[in-house]
């Protein structure tokens, strides 16, 4: 083994075996840095609260002039339109905002004491698009709560606009539970009372969220011959940034919440972007592989006379490979134990910044990062050995 090292050493490129190194370093820095941040910034997008769902857009009909009197087209979505939107290739599946027929007013305040009343109105979606924990998003018959979900950005208007104007206490999200809501329903000679309870804020729709349950059975019984056709539908498309969806809603004079498209073409950027970085240092990882086999390659082949002198006076095939094995796993696996530390010192440094701007982020854990890593190396080391072995038998062979 000794006199095996020695032939080794003396024709050993250290700048050749830097190259490799740095390089092999770079790619798997890069591969393992692409997939771990990907998974990190994941929650933000595709959680039930995340910081946007690009995936859902929001359509209504223009409404016109002739609309406001009481003339033109209806501003509704037939069963037909639906079902036409449905069958188009980009679309997965379509949601009806359903409205409440009834007329709705609500007193709020906190132990009792009531704060403030308002005339509002409810809408359901189907539970599939509510952006919330749903434990406890149900209703049924006979119960003497609703639960409701409010836009974010009502919550943000209490608290810097009305409760600062009028001296009232400002809510938090922690303590929304405490809010005591009741809720009065007029409509088909009836005026009745609930119990009303926000369960959470909502991100993605912008109205006053009761569960489809509710709705069913209050506009049954309070607007039993109220026409309910939607007039906004939610769905959810494959790819955000198609141009057919632009054409299609331009065709069809539909209109749709701005920020919803540019939020999911941004995302779904992100998520090509991620792909093409994470494609990139496989490549340059790839290349360096290939860098180290040739060298490694060439290295045996400058010795393939005094190998072949060592198979004939005794060592086997195996014995002579093993230090060239050796060093290709040993370098390998410096470049993964470096590339992992070099991940968790990057990761450290862009998460503060994350959480800086997203504070409610959770902590994953970079384990499938290294995992990732792990097979890499594993699958690339045993290629290594078997050329080098496979090299070595043909030298024994001639």
């Amino acid at each position: 083994m000794k006199l095996v090292w020695k032939l080794l050493r003396r024709h050993i490129s250290l700048p050749q075996f830097a190259g490799f190194f740095f390089a092999n370093l770079l790619g798997m820095i890069i591969v393992l840095l692409s997939l771990q941040f990907y998974r990190d910034v994941k929650p933000i997008f595709n959680e039930e609260d995340g910081f946007i769902r690009p995936d859902f857009l929001i359509l209504s009909k223009r409404i016109s002039a002739l609309n406001s009197i009481g003339l033109g087209s209806v501003n509704t979505f037939s069963q037909k339109e639906m079902d036409e939107l449905r069958a188009q290739p980009f679309c997965k599946r379509v949601g009806a905002f359903t409205a409440s027929q009834y007329k709705v007013a609500c007193s709020m305040g906190i132990s009792g004491v009531a704060q403030f009343g308002t005339e509002m109105f409810f809408e359901s979606v189907p539970d599939a698009f509510v952006d919330v924990d749903l434990k406890k998003w149900h209703f049924s018959e006979g119960d003497d709560v609703v639960p409701i979900i409010l836009p974010r950005t009502y919550l943000a208007i209490y608290n810097f606009g009305f409760a600062q104007s009028q001296n009232l206490p400002k809510i938090s999200e922690g303590i929304v539970g405490m809010v005591e809501m009741t809720i009065s329903m007029r409509g088909n000679g009836r005026n009745e009372y609930i119990k009303g309870r926000v369960i959470g804020f909502s991100t993605r729709l912008n109205t006053i969220l009761v569960p489809e349950s509710f709705i069913r059975w209050s506009n049954a019984r309070y607007a039993p011959e109220a026409d309910i056709e939607p007039s906004r539908i939610i769905l959810e498309v494959s790819n955000p940034a198609d141009d057919a969806i632009v054409s299609y809603i331009n065709e069809k004079g539909y209109e749709m919440e701005d920020d919803k498209l540019d939020a999911g073409r941004m995302t779904f950027f992100l998520r090509l972007t991620a792909g093409i970085v994470m494609l990139v240092g496989l490549l340059i990882s790839l290349l360096s592989f290939y860098i180290l086999m040739l060298s490694i390659y060439l290295l045996v082949e400058k010795n393939t006379e005094k190998m072949r002198t060592l198979l004939l006076i005794g060592y086997s095939p195996a014995r002579v490979a093993l230090p060239y094995q050796l060093l290709t796993i040993g370098m390998n696996a410096a470049v993964l134990l470096l590339a992992v530390c070099g991940l968790c010192l990057l990761r450290s440094l862009y998460m503060e910044r994350l959480w800086t701007v997203f504070p409610q982020m959770s902590d994953g854990s970079i384990l499938p990062a290294v995992l990732f890593g792990i097979v890499l190396f594993a699958i690339v080391s045993i290629i290594n050995a078997l050329i080098i072995r496979s090299r070595i038998n043909q030298i024994w062979k001639n």
